[in-house]
């Protein structure tokens, strides 16, 4: 969807993941699927069937889902909900900016999360197609996905990060530009079913003939 688009979801996802915090709920299974719109484009955070409630900053459940957890979870060690929480955000913005996902999973041995571990971000955005990318956006997306939670953002910090205030953007003409692309690509399909009908009905003539 691009960095514009990113950036409009960005800053509605860190009110709504900063409410949860302040209130003392971290949601451990953010992910798209869990990421509801409403018809102008306006988030709501869905399925809080993993949340954890008061006590988030020392958890020790394995809780999430695979490709959206973070390292801390998956090899047992107690962690901070905001943070694996933040984690998350990440996955979820990589792939609304870039339209893949970051990695299979947050593994220092899988492949693409290694490369990130391991310092080599310019190989690991080579191999993603990822030359593109503003710096900015490269940056702040490798430190939230930081193998020590302590490294990545907060949400203050990631509010005051040069990828959303270098280039800020109107989110209202941001929005227009989403729903109106939506609707072009809503008539496509609109379009080509009804050619798919009338092809059909018309073979189905033949066939009577």
């Amino acid at each position: 969807m691009g960095e514009d688009a990113g950036r409009f979801f960005a800053l509605q996802m860190l009110e709504s993941i900063e409410y949860m915090h302040s209130n003392r709920v971290c949601h451990r299974d953010l992910k798209l699927e869990n990421i509801l719109l409403d018809d102008q484009l306006n988030i709501k955070i869905a399925d809080f069937g993993f949340a954890s409630y008061k006590n988030i900053d020392c958890l020790k459940s394995y809780r999430g889902t695979m490709t959206y957890m973070a390292p801390e979870i998956k090899e047992g060690k107690h962690y901070k909900g905001s943070q694996v929480d933040l984690f998350s955000f990440g996955v979820i913005l990589f792939i609304l900016v870039q339209g893949i996902f970051p990695f299979k999973e947050a593994r220092t041995e899988e492949y693409f999360y290694n490369l990130l571990c391991s310092g080599q971000s310019d190989i690991y955005f080579q191999k993603v197609n990822g030359q593109a990318l503003s710096e900015d956006f490269r940056v702040l997306i490798v430190r939230l996905f930081s193998y020590d939670p302590a490294l990545r953002p907060t949400i203050d910090e990631i509010r005051a990060h040069p990828w959303l205030n270098r280039n800020p953007i109107n989110p209202e003409a941001v929005r227009r530009n989403l729903l109106l692309d939506i609707q072009q690509k809503q008539q496509i399909v609109l379009k080509r079913q009804q050619e798919q009908a009338a092809q059909k009905s018309h073979r189905s003539q033949q066939v009577q003939l």
